[in-house]
Order: C-alpha cells, then sequence, then structure tokens
C-alpha cells in the first residue's frame, strides 16, 4: 500500500489528524514521515512546519521531533 494511500485510509475518522496530515505533507515532508507526526499530539505542528519553513532538511527536522 502506498503511504498516501495509508494516510488516507488511517486518518479518515480523525479529521484533526487529517488536519494535521494535510499541514505537513503542504510544508514539505514526505507522506510517511507526516503521518507519523500526524498522530504525535507531543509535537507541535507549527514547530514542525517552521523548521522546514527555515531550511532544515525533512530528515533533520523529524529527528528534532521524534
Amino acid at each position: 500500500m502506498q503511504p498516501a494511500t495509508l494516510a488516507e485510509k488511517v486518518t479518515e475518522a480523525d479529521s484533526v489528524r487529517r488536519w494535521r496530515l494535510g499541514e505537513l505533507v503542504r510544508a514539505g515532508y514526505a507522506p510517511w514521515d507526516a503521518l507519523v507526526l500526524s498522530r504525535r499530539h507531543d509535537v507541535d505542528l507549527h514547530l514542525a512546519v517552521k523548521l522546514l519553513e527555515d531550511g532544515c532538511p525533512a530528515g533533520t527536522a523529524m529527528r528534532i521531533l521524534c
């Protein structure tokens, strides 16, 4: 199953997680990384987005956030 298809299936019943997932993908995270981050309520969404906006590579941002 493709990450995007899995993401849709996992988040279809949870509107907040679906919204977080969309924001993270729009910010530049790969679908799988966005799916992981979307379920982590201890991860600040605004910080996750800002890291990429400030030029942090997504892999590095993932290590910082997780």
